[in-house]
């Protein structure tokens, strides 16, 4: 294997966070008095939250908004008369404390800090990855963490991938992999700059988009011998 600096993506790619995200969601209601059957909200709020996320990733709106306006228009949609704020406050907290790990990270990241150097580069908000990273036992592996908000732009803009590359101990260009699950941001942000990229890719979705993974892993199993794998001409 030629890579020295593998950058892993975090939500769906190390950490469950769909899991993760429910599970906050559900205990976030709970401490607003809502119980019972919580199916069609949390369909609403996962809807508005992924258009707001898209929006961020564009430079549309803030991500202060972002955290607060997902829950305000969940509530709107339902005619619910929660607040909002409160709401964010509550299940960031929730996030934070709340971790599912995909099953061969922890091993995945020693391997590979054994081999060169494991950074993450991060969409999500910095306070809770933070927590988040510190609570998953993923720590002694991870040289550095790179977010969105610390940086000011988003994957896959080249300008963040600029800024996590500088964080790390070296960088070369044809010895950087990133490792990550969404197309449109870890994979297009990896052919922008320059960089290898592996498409973890657990559904074994299609790939109908504009970018183009390098190789593709189906599990974190997989990732090294699909890393391994790799010729360049």
């Amino acid at each position: 294997m030629h890579h020295r600096l593998f950058l892993f993506d975090l939500d769906d790619t190390l950490l469950d966070f769909k899991a993760s995200e429910r599970l906050s969601f559900v205990r976030t209601m709970a401490s607003l008095g809502l119980t019972g059957e919580l199916g069609a909200l949390f369909n609403d709020y996962q809807a508005i939250n992924l258009a707001l996320w898209r929006s961020f990733e564009l430079g549309t709106v803030s991500k202060d908004f972002l955290k607060v306006e997902r829950f305000r228009a969940t509530f709107a949609s339902h005619q619910l008369d929660c607040d909002p704020q409160r709401a964010s406050h509550l299940y960031q907290d929730a996030l934070a404390d709340t971790v599912v790990l995909i099953d061969g990270a922890l091993d995945l990241c020693a391997m590979l800090a054994g081999i060169g150097e494991v950074g993450i580069i991060t969409n999500g908000i910095e306070q809770i990855q933070t927590r988040r990273i510190a609570s998953s036992g993923l720590g002694p592996s991870i040289s550095f963490v790179a977010t969105s908000e610390a940086c000011g732009f988003a994957k896959p803009d080249s300008r963040f991938f600029d800024y996590s590359t500088r964080m790390a101990r070296r960088f070369v260009e044809q010895e950087t992999v990133i490792v990550g699950d969404r197309l449109d941001a870890d994979i297009l942000g990896a052919n922008r700059f320059g960089i290898d990229s592996c498409w973890f890719n657990p559904q074994r979705l299609v790939n109908d988009s504009q970018a183009v993974p390098s190789c593709e892993a189906h599990s974190l199993m997989q990732v090294m011998p699909s890393l391994a794998g790799l010729m360049r001409s």
